[in-house]
């Protein structure tokens, strides 16, 4: 098998350009002294050809599509075990790594959000995430209280990781080229454990406050039935977009105390 094909319905781009690859590997800090590297949807290895470079951590290389697989396998022959044929979202990932372990990877436009929702949920496991994703989704993980970029996804995991834009990639660096260009991020753990308030009603307040973006939160949060002199406080004339992580986590705890 010379090449795989690129495949539409799995949102394949592969990537051609090896001083972009190199350049991706390379934002791999490893925080903690990981030892272990999980790339997702790697293809025809062009990542993953510069990550057998480094031999502080163990690279381990999951994707859905067989012929990539089969690929691999023919390719990359000391990966042995470490090539794994799975789908990320459906993989148990604590029958994969016993400690934590960094994730990288050119990952498909149309799962990337549903990739962060499960690294969330598997934060305390999860340290770093290096990835290309689509540049408008990777400058609204980014961005800060105040942009019009900034979103459900952008508080829920800023209030766990630190996260960079790196560098844009364009698209003619890919086979075949995206309609969009793409965003290489870091992000990367904090410091906050836990939250000091119920994460499920937090994860709830702030999807509810970036329901309808041109509304205040008075309107927005509606559904939690409040008390008027709750609701009456100068934080429900705001809209969601300005609100930072903390102050999300000071309006659960008011919602926690009234519901």
């Amino acid at each position: 098998m010379s090449k795989v094909s690129p495949k539409k319905h799995l949102g394949q781009h592969f990537l051609v350009d090896q001083n972009i690859a190199r350049k991706i590997v390379e934002q791999l800090t490893l925080p903690g002294g990981v030892e272990d590297v999980l790339e997702i949807g790697p293809g025809m290895g062009v990542l993953t050809q510069y990550m057998l470079e480094h031999k502080e951590y163990r690279t381990t290389v999951l994707d859905i599509d067989r012929e990539s697989i089969a690929y691999l396998q023919k390719h990359f022959p000391q990966l042995g075990d470490r090539i794994i044929s799975a789908d990320f979202l459906k993989t148990d990932l604590s029958k994969l790594f016993p400690g934590k372990f960094s994730i990288i990877g050119n990952f498909p436009y149309n799962i990337s959000s549903q990739i962060f929702f499960k690294v969330l949920e598997h934060r305390d496991v999860v340290p770093e995430v290096v990835c290309m994703i689509q540049k408008e989704v990777a400058e609204r993980l980014a961005s800060p209280p105040g942009s019009k970029a900034y979103g459900i996804l952008s508080v829920l995991l800023q209030a766990f990781y630190t996260i960079e834009y790196k560098f844009t990639v364009h698209e003619n660096v890919f086979h075949p080229p995206p309609k969009v260009k793409s965003g290489v991020i870091s992000v990367v753990r904090n410091d906050r454990q836990s939250l000091p308030c119920d994460e499920k009603l937090f994860f709830s307040v702030v999807k509810n406050s970036f329901g309808t973006r041109r509304k205040t939160l008075r309107n927005c949060l509606k559904t939690y039935n409040l008390p008027p002199e709750v609701t009456t406080q100068p934080v429900f004339d705001q809209r969601a977009e300005q609100l930072s992580v903390e102050d999300f986590i000071a309006l659960t705890q008011l919602v926690e105390q009234n519901i």
